[in-house]
C-alpha cells in the first residue's frame, strides 16, 4: 500500500483497548510492557503476506476480522494497519516506531483467525500437493493453483520489501521466495486448530527470552 509522506512519519498510536481475544494471548516472559522483538515484527507481516497471496480478498478480510472481533481500538483502520505493518524492517517504508505487544497481539489473533475459518482447507492442499510434486520431482508451475499463489507471494514480496535490506537480498531468486512462500504456509497451519493462536503468538518469542 502506498502512502504520503505525512502518513508514513506519523506516530500516532491508537488506543490500547482489550478484548476476550486479546486477552487470550499473555505478555510474554520478559516482554511486559515492551515492543516486539525484530524477528516477530517480520514474521507478523509476512504471514499477513502470505494470506494476501491465498486470498486476492486478503487485505479486506484482515480489516473485516479486526471489526468482528472488537479489534478497532488497536486496528483503528486501512492506513493504521499499513503503519502497524511497516514496522517489519524489511519493509521499502519501515517505519521506526515499535510495534506494541498489544497491536503484536491483534495481527496475530488475526492471521491465525483467517488461517483457521477461512483458508485451512486450503493450505492443507496446498501443503499435501506440493510434497507430492517434490516426491514425484515435478515442476512446481505444473500445479495452477499452488504456481498462482507463489507467484502472488513473489509478487507482493518484491513490491513492498526493500531490495537494499540483506533481509531481503537473501530471497533473490524465485526459488528462495517460494521456499519462503511454503514454510510460511506450513506456519499458517501450524495456527489453525485448539490453541493454535497462542502456540504462533509464543513461537514467535522463541530465544528471544533468556
Amino acid at each position: 500500500m502506498n502512502a504520503p509522506v505525512s502518513v508514513m512519519q506519523t506516530n500516532t498510536v491508537a488506543d490500547q483497548t482489550t478484548t476476550p481475544i486479546l486477552e487470550n494471548l499473555p505478555d510474554p516472559p520478559g516482554f511486559s510492557g515492551e515492543g516486539c522483538p525484530r524477528r516477530a515484527r517480520m514474521q507478523i507481516d509476512l504471514l499477513l503476506l502470505a494470506i494476501e497471496a491465498l486470498d486476492l480478498h486478503g487485505s479486506q478480510a484482515i480489516l473485516a476480522v479486526a471489526k468482528e472481533e472488537q479489534l478497532q481500538g488497536v486496528i483503528q483502520n486501512r492506513v493504521f494497519l499499513w503503519i502497524l505493518r511497516s514496522t517489519n524492517p524489511l519493509r521499502r517504508f519501515s517505519q521506526r516506531r515499535a510495534l506494541k505487544l498489544q497491536e503484536g497481539k491483534a495481527l496475530v489473533a488475526i492471521a491465525s483467525i483467517l488461517a483457521t475459518r477461512r483458508l485451512k482447507t486450503t493450505i492443507r492442499q496446498l501443503l499435501a500437493d506440493y510434497e507430492q510434486l517434490q516426491q514425484k520431482q515435478i515442476p512446481l508451475e505444473h500445479h495452477l493453483r499452488l504456481s498462482n499463489y507463489l507467484e502472488r507471494f513473489r509478487a507482493h514480496f518484491r513490491s513492498r520489501m526493500n531490495p537494499r535490506r540483506a533481509g531481503v537480498v537473501a530471497y533473490s531468486t524465485n526459488e528462495k521466495l517460494n521456499a519462503l512462500a511454503i514454510e510460511l504456509l506450513g506456519e499458517l497451519l501450524f495456527c489453525t486448530g485448539t490453541a493454535g493462536m497462542q502456540r504462533l503468538w509464543f513461537s514467535l518469542f522463541d530465544g528471544e527470552v533468556e
